[in-house]
């Protein structure tokens, strides 16, 4: 196998790696207690529930707001 002539720089080695870094769209589903949209395994922020039971306090709504 013929030896390289050039060494490829690490900045293009790197641009050409870092072409694929891409964030994925956040995974949403609905809060079994408020049924608004939550990231799976976390606590919803708009009702305070994890798992069956309440483990921070809601969140006040908005004078404008109506639920």
């Amino acid at each position: 196998m013929a030896n390289l002539k050039w060494k490829t720089p690490r900045s293009k080695t790197r641009s050409r790696r870092a072409a694929n870094w891409k964030l994925g769209a956040v995974t949403a589903v609905a809060c079994p207690q408020c049924h608004e949209p939550k990231r799976p395994h976390f606590v919803c922020g708009h009702c305070g529930f994890y798992d069956g039971r309440q483990v921070t306090k809601p969140k006040d709504e908005p004078a404008g707001h109506t639920h």
